[in-house]
């Protein structure tokens, strides 16, 4: 952008942009070959500054209010790419209330708060790579207190091996009134199921790092909805004031429904508490060097836990309801401490058939998540 003018200055509050920049600088890149991508492009339109943090596949935009001033007739708008990290200590550490910026044409910042003053470079925009256009044709509104526990209690399971890029993301399964949320990394698979109201059927997979900023974003106690717009190469969420922008995952998704177990020859009921903390303390002589499953015993109504690595052994039970057939079964001790956690009922049932088949984690009533894992063999 040609600047024809001497200067521009704006006034911000400094809790407004210390957390608009907080909430942007996620996106940023932390090393790029592209300069411009490790900086915060700040635009500035009259009395609204927007902050943008992009690095080509997640990006995050927000607005706040100030006051700008200007030499001569020119109006008080402009676009420049500020060093995050440098943007953001400066503003962090003024001793004012509020922070003044001004910028010459030479693209020379001086930020001024309280006695202290600092005088920094900017980068021209123009170097800043293009936002995604977007319509907000089709979309979803969803209460935040729901998305952000779908997303908290199903992205544990979603893939870190690139092998298959659309395993790193999540899919949104909206059909019916039904709203499924499912990860799958090839042990496991977590479902997150909510009624949803929407008259339009939706089927697109988010990359995980951008659903973990939207769940950040997002507020229980918010009274406005997240609206979630999607077309077929991005999905834009708009949340508390941000936007965060994603470039789709794509690819063949796993077909989930194929992997849910309906029958089963053992169930039992047991407090959830109760045995994340025996899960716990087998994990203390467990490692990435000692690795061992942890065999389960399922009978006379308890779950008799045991595991023996190069560290030593473990042994311990807790008390459970069961119902069918006796059964020993290993697991993974992470795999299934990351379901019985993301889990939001005091009791959960598992359901199980062969000691090398699925397991299944439900709830005791309803149907709001379905937790699957695969068990390991027990030698010996």
């Amino acid at each position: 952008m040609s600047m024809s003018y001497n200067f521009i200055k704006f006034t911000c509050k400094k809790e407004d942009i210390c957390s608009a920049i907080s909430n942007v600088s996620k996106a940023v890149s932390q090393k790029s070959p592209i300069a411009a991508l490790e900086g915060i492009k700040v635009r500035l339109e009259d009395n609204s500054l927007e902050l943008t943090g992009y690095d080509l596949e997640i990006g995050i935009i927000t607005s706040i209010d100030c006051t700008s001033e200007c030499s001569g007739e020119n109006e008080c708008r402009g676009e420049w790419i500020l060093n995050s990290r440098l943007f953001s200590e400066i503003t962090r550490r003024m001793p004012s209330e509020y922070i003044s910026y001004e910028i010459d044409e030479n693209l020379n910042m001086k930020i001024f708060g309280g006695q202290a003053e600092y005088q920094i470079s900017a980068i021209s925009a123009q170097e800043y790579p293009a936002i995604p256009e977007f319509e907000n044709d089709r979309g979803v509104s969803v209460s935040q207190t729901v998305l952000k526990s779908m997303i908290d209690q199903s992205n544990y399971a979603v893939s870190l091996n690139d092998s298959k890029p659309v395993l790193t993301g999540e899919l949104f399964d909206i059909e019916n009134g039904s709203f499924n949320m499912v990860a799958v990394d090839g042990f496991r698979l977590a479902i997150r199921h909510e009624k949803q109201s929407s008259q339009e059927n939706f089927y697109f997979v988010v990359p995980s790092k951008a659903l973990l900023e939207a769940s950040r974003l997002l507020k229980d106690d918010a009274e406005k909805e997240c609206e979630i717009f999607v077309n077929t190469k991005h999905v834009v969420f708009s949340v508390n004031g941000c936007r965060i922008f994603a470039r789709l995952l794509e690819g063949d998704f796993v077909k989930y429904k194929n992997s849910i177990p309906n029958t089963f020859k053992t169930e039992i009921t047991v407090n959830t508490r109760e045995l994340i903390h025996c899960l716990e303390r087998c994990s203390l002589i467990l490692s990435e060097k000692n690795k061992a499953p942890v065999k389960c015993c399922f009978e006379n109504d308890q779950i008799r836990v045991s595991c023996r690595t190069a560290v030593g052994s473990f042994d311990d039970a807790v008390p459970a309801q069961i119902s069918g057939e006796n059964i020993v079964i290993g697991f993974n001790n992470k795999f299934l401490l990351d379901s019985l956690r993301a889990a939001d009922s005091d009791l959960v049932k598992i359901q199980m058939n062969e000691p090398n088949k699925a397991v299944k984690i439900i709830p005791p009533d309803g149907d709001s998540f379905t937790f699957i894992i695969m068990p390991i063999q027990i030698r010996g």
